[in-house]
């Protein structure tokens, strides 16, 4: 499973995969981790919010949890709103998970090559540094 990089591949996510975790997800209106998650929300994707600070409140009609081992459900897409230091201590959460999701998203801003190839490794698709809303936008 690659890096994805290619135009087409990344549209083959956005088009298939509509269950998406954010890691990292705000109750801040003028975050990232809320207005792109909103977004998605309203185009139809299923939204399940990870954030320590916020578990328990409801942000897009689910509720917080605090970790990934805390959805009650498999997802597909993990949405990374994380800063890149703190990619490196997700890496075993992510890898940890009973069903591992198809594809790790890091958003605009958010790389780390070495997180991306062990991702990779163990069979999951990695997109970095780009914004599901924006590529939402520009192909749908």
């Amino acid at each position: 499973m690659p890096i994805l990089e290619d135009e087409a591949a990344i549209t083959e996510v956005l088009a298939t995969y509509r269950t998406v975790a954010v890691l990292g997800a705000s109750l801040r209106e003028y975050r990232a981790g809320h207005y792109v998650p909103r977004y998605l929300d309203a185009h139809g994707y299923q939204i399940f919010p990870v954030n320590p600070t916020y578990a328990g409140e409801i942000l897009f009609g689910t509720e917080v949890v605090s970790t990934l081992a805390d959805l009650e459900a498999p997802v597909e897409v993990i949405d990374v709103f994380r800063r890149r230091d703190y990619l490196e201590g997700h890496l075993p959460e992510i890898l940890a998970l009973s069903v591992l999701p198809k594809v790790v998203w890091f958003q605009l801003g958010v790389y780390h090559d070495t997180v991306a190839q062990k991702l990779a490794a163990a069979g999951i698709d990695v997109v970095q540094n780009r914004c599901m809303l924006a590529d939402h936008q520009r192909w749908f």
